[in-house]
């Protein structure tokens, strides 16, 4: 054997290498990311739970305030019923927005907001919610870092061989930013 073959296949030894590497390497900030949506997702259930308890608390309050309870009650509806990641990002944040307008709804009520039963519940999802803000940052930290390395180059020949593509964050839609720029207060 000369020295030239000897040459190629160490030069080839590494391309493979590389290649494997590479594609492990993808797969497992593809995983991170999966696993990282899943931490949301049980916090989401609790959400999901605790929804109709707290229509049910409220609705003694807020007979007139039917139409936005109902809202709440099918974005609950739909974010339950999403399948995909990226339809559950969506459906998500419709039930923010819906939760964002049930809250300003509440404050017209001062009793229900004496309510021990409501406070116990508002303090529940408030607390969901902050540990979903957490969560989110997570899985966007998780989503950018697959995403950059789908990206860079020469990982990208690899991601695209083996049909890696970049992946939507957990964003609010910037129409809605405003509601969220503060966490979630109880007022008394």
């Amino acid at each position: 054997m000369n020295t030239v073959s000897i040459i190629l296949i160490v030069v080839a030894a590494l391309v493979v290498a590389w290649v494997i590497f590479t594609y492990n390497n993808l797969v497992s900030l593809r995983n991170h990311r999966g696993n990282a949506f899943a931490n949301i997702d049980v916090q989401l259930k609790q959400r999901h739970d605790l929804i109709p308890q707290l229509v049910a608390t409220v609705k003694g309050y807020a007979e007139h305030e039917k139409g936005l309870l109902e809202s709440l009650t099918q974005a609950r509806a739909a974010a339950m019923g999403a399948t995909t990641i990226n339809d559950k990002i969506q459906a998500e944040n419709a039930l923010s927005n819906a939760l964002a307008g049930f809250r300003v709804s509440v404050e017209a009520y001062p009793d229900l907001k004496a309510n021990q039963n409501f406070m116990q519940l508002q303090g529940e999802i408030s607390d969901l919610e902050n540990k979903l803000a957490a969560s989110r940052r997570y899985f966007n930290s998780t989503t950018r870092e697959l995403n950059t390395s789908i990206q860079k180059f020469p990982a990208l020949l690899i991601a695209n061989m083996f049909g890696f593509h970049t992946e939507p964050m957990f964003e609010i839609p910037s129409t809605d930013r405003t509601n969220y720029d503060k966490a979630p207060e109880i007022k008394f």
